[in-house]
């Protein structure tokens, strides 16, 4: 019996090894807006073939990004306690068995998206997977503080690739989702930033609390929600979305500006690491409010007259 359970024992591991280069709960957020982008793109219920070969060549491509980025971070993961039990970092996987897995999956993501999808969506998303993978996190990861906000680019892209997958164009629309969560990205990740600062100090990263002060962050998270809030307001005032979203995202906007202020005013660890959580939800909420405004609030209005 023992004979029988090692193999098996060795196999599940190296699964979750595979498993976890693919950061598999940042890649689930990305599909889910990338969905939400399909979803929102055309009306009634678009082509569930589509959506499922859009949604797993997506998902593909991300995963491929975040198995490169662990590649080339895999020195700096070693050392923060946030990232020191990546496959990478531990050895559970060697450099050249990720590398291959890597290609692989991106290979499969783009060769799903150009046959089943179209070929638009490929190349953003490919561009989106080189953008995170490669140009982030070798220029400007360590390069300039200011990363988060360039990189944000290619974290923002899933709603628009989602929305290109059922159009094959790239509208004002499709350009609005993307702006939400580039908005969206410095806020969050400066959050974790301030809370992590000695850990990316120790590892050489650039990150804004290390390189211009808690104070300063602070002040940058502030203004950045400030945007953020404007931002997520703007599809209401085109009419992209009715009086469900508004009501969501003022609820939403405000437990937001709600969590910064305080953080503003009276920082701690513990209420910055709690800002950084909230993000997380604000956006998944605010992404799923977006659906039922589409399919449900003409609907209200009609019954209503």
């Amino acid at each position: 019996m023992s004979t029988s359970a090692a193999p098996a024992d060795t196999l599940s591991n190296a699964f979750r090894q595979y498993y976890d280069l693919t950061k598999p709960r940042v890649v689930m957020l990305i599909v889910f807006t990338a969905i939400v982008g399909m979803l929102l793109a055309v009306p009634g219920i678009p082509d569930i073939g589509t959506v499922l070969a859009a949604s797993l060549g997506i998902g593909l491509a991300a995963s491929s990004g975040a198995a490169m980025n662990q590649i080339i971070d895999m020195r700096a993961d070693a050392i923060m306690a946030r990232t020191q039990n990546r496959p990478l970092a531990t050895g559970g996987l060697g450099v050249t068995q990720a590398v291959v897995f890597a290609f692989i999956l991106c290979a499969l993501g783009m060769v799903l998206l150009v046959y089943k999808v179209n070929t638009l969506t490929a190349v953003l998303t490919f561009i989106s997977m080189v953008g995170y993978g490669v140009i982030y996190t070798v220029f400007l990861k360590p390069a300039t503080p200011q990363n988060i906000v360039i990189g944000g680019a290619a974290g923002a892209a899933p709603p628009l690739l989602g929305w290109v997958a059922m159009t094959n164009s790239v509208t004002a629309e499709a350009c609005l989702l993307f702006l939400i969560i580039f908005a969206w990205t410095p806020p969050h990740f400066w959050a974790l930033a301030l809370y992590r600062r000695e850990e990316y100090a120790a590892a050489g990263v650039p990150m804004l609390p290390v390189t211009h002060g808690e104070e300063f962050t602070r002040l940058q998270i502030l203004l950045y929600t400030y945007i953020l809030i404007a931002v997520t307001l703007l599809p209401f005032t085109i009419h992209m979305f009715g009086g469900i979203y508004l009501a969501a995202a003022v609820y939403l906007n405000a437990r937001f500006m709600y969590y910064v202020y305080r953080l503003y005013r009276n920082y701690s660890d513990a209420l910055s690491r709690t800002t950084f959580f909230y993000s997380i939800k604000y956006l998944m909420y605010l992404f799923a409010v977006m659906l039922l405004d589409h399919y449900l609030w003409d609907r209200l209005v009609l019954a209503l007259m």
